[in-house]
């Protein structure tokens, strides 16, 4: 198989239909992991918001080019470098369309989500800020949407203001309002809390923004493979996924730019690719995207990203969204019913995460005893100390549900969690 045509061969495995019932049963049978046991037992993978599993189509297509067309792309003249070109730049127009960004100059491959809010740090708010500037962020966000940002200001004087959340795990808007003032630089906000499981308003965080002439970079990691995401419809500024949460490899990630901020930032990594023309008296810089992109790229990953995004359109997003819904319902329902139980995020517009505590049991203790179920969940303070410290826990057990959950799934940890309760009654 080559990789033009895995789309195809993911729309017949997902068995997708347009209107037609969302068979859990077949989209499982797409992910080779899931018939393994753990334990002895058939593994429950419930640690989605850290990286969710491959379809075969995905490693279909990582393997195809690996053995069929494997060659650096942008440099060679001979077919396959041309081939591996072609697939490399078809899974660039892939994300444009995916995202439904303007153009292919606005789609930047990187490492991870990470990669894509440093650059934009170094790259965009580092210049701007002068000693007693700010740039904002939401007291929910994840260290990558925190330490870059203090990185750039501590290199130029500035500070990092946050705006709060409430008990519920919500964004406090009118508070976020105030904290926008003439000295806000930019405003970095998550798009789905990956602690809470919190979806923001991110159109009228970006509207907000906007009327004090304030760019908004948009953290999308985990809301990309739950619900569409639509930088022109959102109206933000900059926009980074990750390709590892989205069914894809790992080691691809992608930042959305508007062309125009692109065009005026300065490049992140010196190196090949990234030129037009290099002197020992000095270098110039090559066109969009190809100026954020040194070095030899992730050619395996973007091609496995272009699989995955097919996989998940050929599902549909809105017979994802109501599965998860159907999940993250049933799974607070059954928490809720364990005695000593306590969720972390109870937001009313919420993504299918539950975070949750159990009183006089350490969270490492829950995942260690579902563990030996079978069960795979995250302990831990999740990379968002901040957010354990707003609600008073030093961490959490989380859940976090995927396309391929079952609502069995999710009462074999009810029933394994009620066992924790019985060990440490």
């Amino acid at each position: 198989m080559t990789p033009d045509t895995v789309a195809a061969r993911s729309d017949v495995r997902a068995g997708a239909q347009p209107g037609a019932r969302f068979d859990v049963d077949r989209v499982r049978a797409d992910f080779p992991i899931l018939s393994r046991t753990v334990h002895g037992r058939p593994l429950v993978y419930l640690d989605n918001a850290a990286t969710t599993q491959k379809p075969q189509v995905v490693l279909d297509a990582i393997l195809s080019y690996y053995t069929g067309i494997n060659a650096n792309v942008h440099r060679g003249v001979h077919e396959l470098s041309e081939r591996a070109t072609a697939a490399y730049e078809g899974a660039r127009e892939r994300v444009r369309a995916f995202f439904n960004a303007a153009s292919t100059h606005e789609i930047v491959f990187t490492r991870n989500a990470t990669e894509g809010i440093n650059l934009v740090a170094q790259s965009f708010a580092r210049p701007l800020l002068a000693p007693g500037d700010e740039i904002l962020v939401s007291a929910m966000e994840h260290h990558s949407n925190i330490v870059p940002w203090q990185m750039a200001c501590a290199a130029a004087g500035a500070r990092l203001a946050v705006a709060p959340i409430d008990d519920r795990g919500e964004l406090m808007l009118d508070e976020l309002e105030r904290r926008l003032t003439p000295r806000t630089r930019l405003l970095a906000i998550t798009h789905m809390s990956n602690a809470l499981g919190t979806v923001t308003p991110v159109r009228d965080i970006v509207r907000l923004a906007h009327a004090g002439g304030v760019p908004v970079l948009v953290d999308a990691s985990q809301a990309a493979y739950h619900m569409r995401v639509d930088v022109r419809d959102l109206g933000c500024d900059f926009l980074v996924a990750t390709g590892h949460k989205l069914y894809g490899p790992t080691g691809i990630g992608v930042l959305y730019g508007r062309e125009a901020r692109l065009e005026a930032m300065p490049p992140f990594l010196g190196g090949g690719d990234m030129i037009a023309s290099v002197s020992f008296e000095g270098s110039t810089w090559n066109t969009l995207p190809y100026k954020f992109e040194a070095g030899t790229p992730h050619m395996a990953g973007a091609i496995g990203l272009h699989a995955a995004l097919d996989y998940i359109d050929a599902i549909g997003f809105d017979r994802i969204a109501a599965h998860e819904a159907e999940l993250l319902a049933a799974a607070t329902a059954a928490l809720a019913d364990i005695p000593g139980v306590r969720l972390i995020g109870t937001a009313r517009q919420k993504g299918s995460i539950v975070s949750f505590v159990m009183d006089g049991v350490h969270p490492h203790d829950i995942g260690t005893i579902v563990d030996r179920e079978g069960i795979a969940i995250r302990t831990g303070h999740h990379c968002a100390q901040p957010v354990m410290e707003r609600f008073g826990v030093p961490a959490t057990a989380r859940a976090s549900l995927a396309m391929y959950n079952t609502v069995a799934e999710v009462e074999a940890l009810a029933r394994a969690l009620r066992r924790v309760r019985e060990v440490f009654a």
